[in-house]
């Protein structure tokens, strides 16, 4: 797999973050300020793209929730004794 080309950027961090980056490397869990912003950036877009995963999840729920059919009244104690009934049936 060919490598991309870098681009050199300068980013702007608080005196917190400078230091824990540079005890990161100091510490031998990165080489490089580099390798932690990319690594930073992997997990940013990992993150982002469960988030995404897990908003179509939702919409699909709320679709079929609305194509279930009309709402019922649910007294909220019953419902859950009816839950815990359940739960107990199923050991």
């Amino acid at each position: 797999m060919k490598a991309e080309p870098m681009r050199t950027l300068t980013i702007s961090l608080t005196a917190k973050q400078s230091a824990r980056l540079q005890s990161a490397i100091e510490g031998g869990a990165y080489a490089s300020n580099s390798e932690v912003v990319r690594n930073a950036l992997r997990l940013w877009k990992q993150r982002e793209e469960l988030r995404a995963l897990e908003i179509e999840h939702l919409k699909r729920a709320y679709a079929e929730g609305m194509a279930s059919g009309k709402p019922e009244e649910v007294e909220p104690a019953e419902f859950l004794r009816s839950l815990k009934a359940e739960r107990r049936a199923r050991g």
